[in-house]
């Protein structure tokens, strides 16, 4: 028997399956070389990636009494390297339970590097991801960073107790901009201590945006004196997002001992390739599954 052969005998078995539980579907001969990734007749819109993809027959399969299903070696695969630098990002505030619950679920399956939530979702996306290596990340301050040192302390203590892993704070803007320097490294020295207190890491956001190249320089350097582990370009709710200058500039201050972050409008695979070249380690996005994806085309 051929791989086709197999290939087209395992889905004819699955469609059976289907029509025992009251789906019957039919099944069109399999072209040479097509396997297990059946035409757009079937499943309209398939991107030829089966059960990752098409949960739907796979929990229909499940519910008739399988306890496991099996796919073609040849299934696309995405790039887990790709995967692994991405902060899977939800951050809107009409974000729904169902929503975050979404991104979670998403997380585990491309094994992105951590979910990024508002504190109020922490204790539910600690729940989601518990036992998948995929990290639980909020933030702090957030998106103004303009609240006091003991709100932020407060604030991130009371993420790590639910769950938090990964805490990314925002910079006290203002005080940068007013050459407050003093101020502004006491403000992230503390939430990084009583983060790594926990054995949680800190991303501070610059919101550079709202800065002049000047201040990035300054704000990088704080942020390693205070002892920080990640430098982070943006919040997405400014006027605009990460640049590969911005990235660059960061990268060439912190060195090669801290991450660099590029967060905001990262939408495709070739941005997330920007700013990777220009000196990123760990990128934010909302839009994770489709770059992830873009590895697998």
């Amino acid at each position: 028997m051929t791989p086709s052969e197999l290939d087209l005998l395992v889905a004819q078995i699955g469609e059976e399956i289907l029509a025992r539980v009251g789906r019957a579907r039919p099944t069109p001969p399999a072209k040479q070389g097509e396997g297990l990734n059946l035409p757009d007749q079937i499943c309209p819109g398939c991107i030829q990636r089966c059960p990752q993809t098409c949960a739907r027959n796979t929990r229909e399969i499940i519910a008739a009494g399988a306890c496991r299903v099996s796919a073609s070696e040849n299934l696309t695969k995405i790039d887990p390297a790709i995967a692994a630098l991405i902060d899977h990002t939800i951050l809107k505030p009409d974000a729904t339970r169902a929503d975050v619950i979404k991104v979670c679920r998403e997380a585990r399956q491309y094994c992105f590097a951590s979910v990024c939530v508002n504190p109020y979702w922490v204790p539910l996306v600690a729940a989601e991801l518990s036992g998948s290596g995929v990290k639980v990340c909020t933030v702090i301050g957030f998106p103004l960073g303009a609240t006091s040192t003991e709100a932020k302390v407060a604030e991130a203590a009371a993420a790590l107790r639910a769950g938090a892993q990964e805490i990314d704070m925002v910079i006290n803007v203002g005080a940068l901009r007013s050459g407050d320097h003093e101020a502004v490294k006491l403000d992230i020295r503390e939430v990084v201590k009583v983060s790594h207190a926990a054995r949680a890491i800190v991303k501070v956001i610059l919101e550079t945006a709202l800065l002049d190249d000047n201040q990035k320089a300054a704000a990088c350097t704080l942020c390693k004196l205070a002892g920080a582990d990640f430098v982070k370009t943006s919040t997405g709710f400014s006027t605009s997002g990460a640049t590969a200058h911005d990235v660059a500039l960061m990268r060439s201050v912190v060195g090669p001992d801290i991450g660099v972050k590029a967060s905001g409008g990262i939408r495709t695979l070739q941005d997330l390739q920007t700013m990777t070249a220009a000196g990123a380690t760990r990128i934010g996005a909302s839009a994770s599954v489709k770059i992830v994806e873009a590895t697998a085309a």
